[in-house]
């Protein structure tokens, strides 16, 4: 193994592990209710054992098939993990990524809902969900490109999730907005999960919050941070 990236990787994990610490002190919460996912899109599964050596039990991925080669490489190297597929998922990969998602961030349509539960009863297990909310203001026309349900369509999803035979509804997602306060966003989602939990007591979490605004999400109430580049560094642009 690489002596200088594992010494990096430590570095930085140390450092965003001090972050995550001082906001759950200076929201009053606990830091065993925050799980931190490091997303490793794009990074080899090298680093992800790298990071395993180092305590991550929780890794994200946002694109198959990579996702699903890097799962299988890290099974065989004897790594046991909690994979999050945190990326936008395209229906029909949806029974691939059923096969090896632990848990998936992104859903946010009808028919993905289908697709997922159809993966999940031919690949025989539970898949648990958390429905992503769009809660971007602005209108990007028609050839926007936009990941989340809106908060209009959020209760039909909810529900096709709960009653899914082979889904579990565990809470719900957002990406903070460009350009904004990601604050107002985080919040609006926080109080949009307690309403839904009134319903669904069992859809308990919240993701939210990355490199640059994980403090936000922390103070609004996320229990689950998606890291990537504050652990791995700078990633090429994905095409």
């Amino acid at each position: 193994m690489n002596d200088d990236r594992v010494n990096e990787l430590a570095t930085k994990l140390a450092r965003v592990e001090q972050r995550v610490q001082a906001a759950c002190e200076a929201a009053g919460r606990s830091r065993a209710d925050v799980k931190l996912i490091v997303v490793t899109k794009t990074y080899p599964a090298t680093d992800v054992q790298l990071l395993s050596g180092l305590g991550v039990t929780d890794v994200g991925e946002a694109r198959h098939p990579e996702a699903g080669r890097k799962v299988a490489e890290c099974v065989a190297a004897g790594l046991h993990l909690t994979w999050h597929f945190v990326g936008a998922v395209q229906t029909n990969k949806a029974a691939n990524i059923a096969r090896y998602a632990d848990l998936v961030h992104s859903v946010d349509r009808l028919r993905l809902v289908h697709a997922l539960d159809a993966g999940a009863q031919r690949a025989e297990r539970v898949l648990d969900c958390l429905v992503q909310l769009d809660l971007d203001p602005s209108d990007r026309g028609r050839t926007g490109q936009r990941s989340g349900t809106s908060i209009a369509n959020l209760p039909a999803v909810l529900t096709a999730v709960a009653a899914a035979d082979w889904l579990r509804l565990r809470g719900v997602m957002t990406v903070a907005p460009p350009r904004s306060d990601p604050a107002e966003s985080f919040d609006r989602l926080s109080a949009l999960a307690a309403e839904m939990t009134a319903e669904h007591p069992a859809a308990d979490l919240v993701s939210a919050g990355m490199s640059d605004d994980l403090e936000q999400a922390v103070a609004a109430g996320a229990t689950h941070l998606r890291v990537g580049r504050a652990v791995l560094g700078e990633r090429p642009s994905l095409r």
